[in-house]
């Protein structure tokens, strides 16, 4: 009978403890496996996409790149579509990202101010997120986009808003380089 309580004693111990670390605001979240970044522009009745695809993750074979050649002079709609392609069917972290959006922004770095990036959507504190998009070029050429998602930046630090990534702390979940023609 002792032995018995003893079990249970233990058990239940053991069952309090791990409850408590899941609920542990210190421990951190599992970060998203993000192996496809798709951006989508849309704009002057045409639709160009932006695929970035790493099925292997960090390392293994390279990432695989596709890019459009997009127009001077139009502005063009964004959306980011992000999936994780290791399970099946693939995950849809867009979904993950847009319900945890406070906790989420997407940053977009341009080589030339000539090529911008606006932000379209914002979280539930009217903070910016980058799902959604309005990207242009001024002028024709050849310019590199980098599309930055940062996991629990701090939406209130200088810039961040505006969408300068300086003083935006935080993880980095995905960071791509598209390499844009622009005519």
């Amino acid at each position: 009978m002792k032995r018995v309580v003893f079990v249970l004693l233990a058990s239940s111990a053991l069952f309090l403890s791990c409850e408590d670390e899941v609920n542990d605001p210190l421990i951190p979240n599992e970060e998203e496996v993000i192996t496809t970044l798709t951006y989508t522009l849309t704009g002057a009745g045409s639709v160009h996409t932006f695929t970035f695809q790493d099925l292997d993750g960090d390392g293994g074979n390279a990432p695989m790149i596709t890019v459009d050649t997009i127009t001077s002079g139009v502005s063009y709609n964004g959306s980011l579509s992000l999936l994780n392609e290791t399970e099946s069917p693939a995950g849809n972290i867009t979904a993950e990202i847009f319900a945890e959006a406070e906790e989420h922004q997407f940053f977009f770095q341009s080589s030339d101010p000539a090529l911008s990036v606006s932000y379209s959507d914002t979280d539930a504190n009217q903070q910016p997120l980058g799902l959604l998009s309005e990207l242009s070029a001024s002028d024709p050429g050849d310019y590199s986009l980098t599309i930055t998602l940062r996991h629990e930046p701090d939406k209130s630090a200088s810039g961040v808003s505006d969408g300068d990534i300086t003083n935006a702390g935080g993880e980095t979940d995905i960071e791509v380089i598209f390499q844009i023609h622009v005519l």
